[in-house]
């Protein structure tokens, strides 16, 4: 019997094969990960440069054993950097697919560290918290005095490993090859490093619930659709920025990342009241952030951007400066333009129409147009999960489409700068119209002909005239 090679399984550095269990999957990606982060340097620098470790000699060990009181505990693993007399030690908690992290466990893992001297303890999971550097699981606030917590999801390792080796770059060809079999590991289904998958159980019971209008602030599984909806948003942005080599991040107010809190509540208000889900994620370099928002009611998605109009020039010259960037956008992108010192909506028509007709756009040719909004929508998906007619893809393809058709192609305005004036010839004058009175808009050879020395022949036309002005007063008798 002949094998044909596509049968045939190619040796990897890290295999997937063998996988029997979520231990076993747990074990092999905690040892991938620490072993390719003591290799690659850039890629270890890249994760925990923005822990406050060192730039060292990095060790990683994995299934550390520790004592606890009575208790023997072993953690997934450890991370230690050394830079001169500084040591700066990590302990590492590792759950794979749909495994969550435990309260119980990451304090004992604190009160090791804290008895050790650790710096910091690590969580590595599917779970990725709404806002970065928060932390998924709530622990008593207590242990976190001498131990930093920090958690990493897989989609963001794999995010900042494919960043580092296609567009920041590895210097070593051997050490790029070895992130990129951590990478082709971490993509494969069996590794357990998942992407956002589900929206979580409450998503279709909320949904209808608002659809219906019986949604209350009170409900206790509408804060768990809110967190899910942050979540996607910054998932969105690692897998975004994943394709476009930067960091593109969800868009927060200082209050807002100060205080997760805050921005659930809004949230919630927002989905009770309107219905919507909404939030913006930023791109370096982009004419402004994306704003995204799930109409549940409407079974709708939009995304959009608003850009300052020109501040020179005709309203309709406005209007064109925006459809001349748009030449790959589809007909179906909405354009709805603002005045300038009006409040509300403003004149909104689709792109397709505009471009025959920018007048559309136009309500009060008399009135400066302030601002443009560019809009995308789709129809929204209903189920929980991922694949076609899910949520989170939909969410997802529209804002790939959006920003690939649309956003990448806008540019802001900008004032041409002002340009020298050029010299005036001076042409020759009749000396009976030249005038006596210097101006700031004469010429330097003007100013210089004013500033003469009066000859011999105007000194007596000027007393000749002095006199006649004096014959021609009246004389006073004494």
């Amino acid at each position: 019997m002949i094998v044909t090679e596509e049968t045939w399984h190619e040796a990897r550095l890290i295999p997937t094969s063998g996988i029997s269990g979520a231990a076993e999957q747990e074990r092999r990606a905690t040892s991938a990960l620490l072993a390719v982060m003591g290799i690659v340097k850039e890629f270890s620098k890249a994760v925990l440069g923005p822990l406050n470790a060192p730039a060292g000699s990095l060790e990683t060990y994995i299934e550390v054993p520790f004592t606890l009181g009575e208790k023997r505990c072993y953690p997934d693993g450890l991370i230690r950097v050394s830079r001169g007399a500084r040591i700066w030690t990590a302990l590492v908690e590792v759950k794979t697919g749909k495994s969550e992290l435990e309260a119980q466990q990451l304090e004992n893992y604190l009160d090791i560290a804290h008895e050790q001297g650790f710096d910091a303890l690590i969580t590595i999971s599917n779970e990725i918290p709404p806002i970065a550097g928060q932390h998924p699981t709530k622990v008593d606030k207590r242990k976190l005095r001498k131990v930093d917590l920090h958690h990493w999801s897989w989609t963001y390792l794999l995010s900042t490993a494919v960043m580092q080796k296609e567009h920041r770059g590895v210097s070593d060809p051997e050490q790029a090859w070895i992130l990129g079999e951590l990478i082709r590991y971490l993509e494969h289904p069996r590794s357990g490093a998942m992407e956002l998958e589900d929206m979580g159980q409450h998503w279709v019971s909320i949904r209808e619930a608002v659809t219906a209008g019986t949604l209350r602030a009170s409900d206790r599984a509408a804060p768990e659709v809110v967190s899910r909806f942050d979540a996607l948003l910054r998932y969105a942005s690692l897998r975004l920025g994943r394709q476009l080599g930067t960091e593109v991040l969800p868009v927060l107010s200082r209050k807002e990342q100060a205080e997760p809190g805050v921005r659930a509540q809004s949230l919630l208000q927002g989905m009770v009241g309107q219905g919507l889900l909404s939030g913006a994620i930023r791109i370096p370099y982009a004419v402004a952030p994306i704003h995204v928002t799930a109409d549940l009611r409407a079974g709708r998605i939009t995304a959009s951007v608003d850009i300052d109009a020109p501040r020179e020039g005709r309203a309709q010259t406005r209007v064109n400066w925006l459809v001349r960037q748009l030449k790959g956008a589809p007909d179906s992108v909405r354009l709805e333009a603002f005045v300038a010192n009006a409040r509300g909506a403003g004149a909104t028509e689709l792109l397709g129409k505009v471009r025959k007709d920018p007048t559309l756009l136009i309500a009060d040719p008399k009135r400066d147009l302030r601002g443009f909004q560019v809009a995308m929508s789709a129809p929204m998906g209903v189920k929980r999960g991922r694949g076609r007619g899910g949520f989170i893809d939909s969410v997802l393809d529209l804002v790939d489409a959006f920003y690939a058709e649309v956003v990448q192609d806008l540019k802001a305005w900008s004032a041409a700068p002002p340009r020298m004036r050029e010299p005036v010839l001076v042409q020759e004058t009749p000396a009976a119209l030249v005038s006596t009175s210097l101006s700031s808009q004469d010429g330097p050879e003007e100013y210089a002909a004013g500033c003469e020395e009066p000859s011999a022949s105007d000194g007596q036309q000027i007393g000749t005239t002095h006199s006649n002005f004096g014959s021609a007063r009246p004389s006073k008798q004494p």
